[in-house]
């Protein structure tokens, strides 16, 4: 098989951190890695955003990236990339001119539109994954939404002609069912985390012995509620709180989220319990979630939430807001706590029961490492992909058929 995965801000070769630079990197790379270990042959489009890039890049065993020219090469922030999406499908359809894929995997919306242009033509068959709603995220953010205008639009054609809707998780598919898709086209298949390198046996940090340490790994955005675990800090004593994310350590003063977070703290009177780590590499992600007393992701909304479960399979309990894909990822009660969002009172109030009950600790992290391996290893995560594509590729073989008569 020959999959086209089209993912044009989030490259699977991109450093993690930045602000647009999260999960649907991750979950782009981890998924086409394991397809390729499938013996499937993936060509992953992404635009180009430095001219001195190779237009292919080898990633895994049979998958490579390829550098689409459309706009800049430069980085352009996400939100300002939708005029660049024409020149960006009209390339697709070059590249597939000459390399025809089997099936086309659409990550986030301005993907989806620039797949179908391309694909339409060719008569591809196109599934989307949205990673996040643009409905959802205008609910949550309001005027601090700076997402083009025309993204609700383009998410309905999308939502109406792609061949294949797939969700990350049930919240997800409730929302997809208001803005009116077709459940027969809606398949739930959760992200991944990868069980080589988050597992609860390798290198933990230290730390310093008479404190309680908690966690966040995130992109300093204000939706990911790193705010609100600040404000609860004051309220759970002996604790500090790493935040790793954003920039580069020596850059992070820099940053207006980030220096929002330190007048923050200061205001509060717990500038010394807070450390911004700034940008850490994915390999040492592990050790730092192994430290930790309690991981903590507390976002006002999210689609999926990958850290969490990489916490899980390191055997970390967690501590989460109950919303989107956490609520299908992490069990109250079992692997770690539900909190709501935006409620810094009822954050600390949690944490202070996890970090004073060691025992309770220890039996999250255990159950969060059987859930995290027994279902959400990539290679299970992409078994279930194929059957999604599998299933469109008899569609697509049928409607053949259907034309010849």
């Amino acid at each position: 098989m020959r999959v086209a995965m089209v993912s044009e801000h989030a490259s699977p070769l991109a450093v993690l951190g930045g602000v647009d630079a999260g999960g649907q990197n991750v979950h782009v790379a981890a998924l086409a890695a394991a397809m390729g270990r499938r013996r499937v042959e993936i060509v992953v489009y992404t635009r180009r955003e430095d001219p001195l890039l190779h237009r292919r890049v080898k990633l895994a065993p049979r998958v490579v990236v390829e550098h689409v020219d459309a706009g800049p090469p430069e980085p352009v922030p996400k939100d300002e990339l939708l005029p660049y999406m024409d020149d960006f499908a009209a390339e697709l359809g070059r590249c597939w001119g000459s390399w025809r894929p089997d099936v086309v995997h659409a990550h986030f919306w301005m993907s989806g539109k620039a797949a179908l242009d391309a694909a339409g033509p060719l008569g591809l068959p196109v599934a989307q994954t949205f990673h996040a709603l643009g409905v959802v995220k205008r609910r949550h953010q309001g005027a601090k939404d700076t997402s083009p205008p025309e993204r609700l639009e383009e998410e309905h054609r999308v939502l109406g002609e792609a061949d294949r809707i797939i969700a990350t998780c049930s919240d997800e598919v409730f929302e997809l069912l208001r803005l009116g898709a077709d459940q027969h086209r809606i398949a739930v298949i959760p992200c991944g985390v990868d069980l080589d390198l988050f597992r609860p046996d390798g290198p933990v940090e230290e730390l310093p012995k008479s404190l309680h340490r908690l966690v966040v790994v995130s992109r300093l955005v204000e939706r990911k509620g790193v705010g609100n675990v600040i404000s609860a800090l004051p309220y759970v004593p002996d604790t500090e709180l790493i935040v790793a994310g954003g920039p580069a350590a020596s850059e992070i003063e820099e940053d207006p989220e980030a220096l929002r977070f330190l007048t923050l703290a200061r205001s509060l009177g717990v500038a010394d319990q807070l450390h911004l780590r700034g940008r850490v590499g994915r390999e040492s992600v592990p050790a730092l979630l192994r430290s930790a007393d309690a991981v903590v992701c507390v976002p006002w909304y999210e689609p999926f939430g990958i850290v969490p479960l990489e916490a899980m399979a390191c055997g970390v309990p967690v501590v989460v807001s109950a919303v989107g894909g956490l609520v299908d990822s992490v069990v109250d009660g079992v692997t770690g706590v539900y909190v709501p969002p935006r409620r810094p009172d009822r954050l600390a109030e949690a944490l202070r029961g996890l970090l004073s009950q060691p025992e309770r600790r220890a039996a999250f992290g255990a159950a969060g490492i059987k859930r995290a391996n027994s279902r959400y290893g990539w290679d299970r995560v992409a078994d279930a992909t194929l059957k999604a594509y599998a299933a469109l590729g008899r569609r697509e073989d049928a409607r053949r058929e259907g034309a010849l008569r």
